[in-house]
């Protein structure tokens, strides 16, 4: 397989300590799994960029990627030259606001790309992905995160050409880790109870699932 790189893109917007966020565990636990594999795996926190949203402008470039926004292209060189990208996002009513600005610049980045040549292929085709995402864990909130997170995900992935790997039959577009509530004491705010073996075990499994995907294309080959 040759030495193999991967992206672990961490979603969420919100304003917690890096350290101490769960979508940050979550890709330690990615890094762990796949330097097991030998696989190296760079972070890509996206609040750290400063996206424009796309506006239809035209100024997209085969070579270089969007004209006009040099903080997307830092992120589609990125990606571009990876062999896995893994999506961390939290349960929300939608994708977070930069995951879908940046799935809105590489759409319009890949179909420049391919022209008016449909038989040709952008630079992300080919790549496999993985989607994890994490809320409550009642039925509905798995259910809903489903629809909205994971399928949307993977629906603009697939759209791309990148392949997304299901991790069982029911959870055909990747993993949903639970967090539960439960009372601070007698405080009245809510704290989250992690169940962190649970987390790392599922994790885990699901980049065994994707290296070995890799491993069983590449024998094709």
């Amino acid at each position: 397989m040759g030495d193999k790189r991967a992206i672990c893109i961490l979603a969420s917007n919100k304003k917690e300590d890096q350290g101490k966020s769960i979508s940050y565990y979550i890709c330690k636990k990615i890094f762990g799994a796949l330097d097991r594999k030998g696989i190296s795996c760079e972070l890509l926190n996206l609040r750290n960029y400063v996206l424009s949203p796309c506006t239809g402008c035209g100024a997209c470039r085969v070579e270089d990627g969007c004209g006009k926004d040099n903080e997307f292209n830092r992120i589609y060189e990125k990606l571009s030259s990876a062999d896995y990208l893994f999506f961390v996002s939290p349960q929300s009513i939608t994708i977070p606001a930069k995951l879908c600005i940046l799935f809105e610049k590489m759409e319009q980045v890949s179909s420049r790309q391919r022209g008016d040549d449909y038989n040709s292929q952008s630079e992300l085709h080919g790549k496999l992905a993985g989607i994890i995402s994490y809320d409550k864990g009642d039925n509905w909130s798995r259910g809903d995160c489903k629809i909205m997170v994971h399928d949307t995900i993977s629906i603009v992935l697939a759209a791309l050409g990148l392949k997304v790997i299901p991790y069982n039959s029911e959870w055909n577009t990747g993993i949903f880790l639970t967090v539960r509530n439960i009372p601070a004491g007698n405080e009245t705010l809510l704290v989250k109870e992690h169940d962190w073996k649970i987390m790392e075990e599922t994790v885990r499994r699901y980049v065994e699932v994707i290296v070995q995907t890799s491993k069983s294309l590449h024998a094709i080959c």
